[in-house]
């Protein structure tokens, strides 16, 4: 009888989740690039791409709410911030990174039938500056409402800036002409719709595995930098449908499962099911260079490899961008203080 092996998950437990999860997958995986299931080694970066922009996005609840307006209706909200940002990088090495466009949106969340104006908490001295709130109505009443528009208003957010900051991919492009000079890695799954930009998304855990088991061994033998071949992905329902390879940023310690270092990259799929866009070729050919270059270390990160170097930094940008939550608390407290001067005795 074989003896049990037990090994670590490399992510804190205080982390939802962990690093690996292994759902079944209810869906179809089609080999696109090639019928051969082998190892594709990692290529260099071209020299036309010449900007790579690391993309995320956090929000934050700041307040539930009753609201009543004016007209005597009320109902359930809330107060939220959100931020999305970018690193925008050379994957060269020949300038130094950048932080873009990290700046805190505001809204006041409200049920539907309400009438409300934008609302601005002024501060009481000049220096910790204005919240200004803009009221955006939810799709539903119930109390996850409000946490669920701020999490839509962000996605998209992200979804824009991540496609803005990007080149444009022509749906029609056939042939590997020279025009990928800038490529956005998103982190996470992709979001709604294709915006025609060369956007890759990063998914740092395994909540699913969606390959097969006699497939699924291959991730635990991919070297740094080495990727599988690109495949395309359907859900059952046929409600999404992306390109999909695993690439390795560093090789699993010996007491950790054996594919931790190994993350999951995703492009948007073509209407047609046998074509391969080439720039989904292109980023996959140097996905493994790049994000091994990319990728965090244990004792800076306990997210290591796959929480990248550039998005830590955007995370930290991205936390200072919405202020202290204990503050904003406050603010929020002496605001409402303030409309019931009869309560402050």
């Amino acid at each position: 009888m074989p003896a049990m092996r037990i090994r670590l998950d490399p992510w804190p437990v205080d982390t939802n989740g962990g690093q690996l999860g292994l759902q079944t997958f209810d869906g179809t995986l089609e080999d696109l690039e090639t019928e051969r299931w082998a190892a594709l080694p990692a290529r260099p970066i071209p020299e036309r791409l010449r900007q790579v922009f690391v993309v995320d996005g956090k929000r934050r609840m700041e307040s539930r709410l009753f609201i009543e307006d004016d007209l005597g209706h009320s109902g359930l909200g809330g107060f939220g911030a959100f931020v999305v940002g970018a690193v925008e990088l050379c994957p060269h090495g020949s300038r130094q990174a950048e932080l873009r466009q990290v700046k805190a949106a505001r809204l006041l969340a409200h049920a539907p039938d309400l009438r409300l104006d934008p609302m601005t908490l002024s501060p009481r001295n000049p220096h910790t500056g204005l919240l200004e709130y803009t009221p955006v109505a939810m799709q539903g009443t119930d109390a996850l409402a409000a946490l669920n528009l701020l999490q839509g208003q962000m996605l998209a957010a992200e979804q824009r800036l991540s496609h803005d900051l990007a080149s444009r991919v022509p749906a029609d492009e056939q042939d590997d002409r020279e025009w990928l000079s800038a490529l956005t890695v998103q982190d996470g799954t992709l979001r709604g719709q294709n915006l025609n930009g060369a956007v890759v998304g990063c998914v740092k855990t395994m909540e699913t595995m969606y390959l097969p088991p006699d497939r699924a061994a291959l991730l635990a033998d991919l070297r740094p930098g080495e990727r599988t071949p690109v495949m395309r992905m359907t859900y059952r329902n046929g409600q999404f449908t992306r390109l999909i390879w695993y690439v390795r940023l560093c090789e699993a310690a010996f007491y950790q499962h054996p594919m931790a270092g190994v993350m999951r990259l995703e492009m948007f799929a073509p209407d047609d099911p046998s074509f391969l866009p080439p720039i989904v070729r292109q980023v996959a050919n140097l996905s493994g260079t790049l994000l091994t270059r990319l990728g965090s270390r244990a004792h800076k990160d306990p997210r290591a490899p796959q929480n990248l170097i550039p998005t830590a930094a955007l995370e930290q940008a991205m936390g200072r961008s919405m202020g202290s939550a204990d503050l904003v608390t406050r603010r929020i407290r002496a605001h409402i203080a303030s409309l019931h001067p009869q309560a402050v005795a």
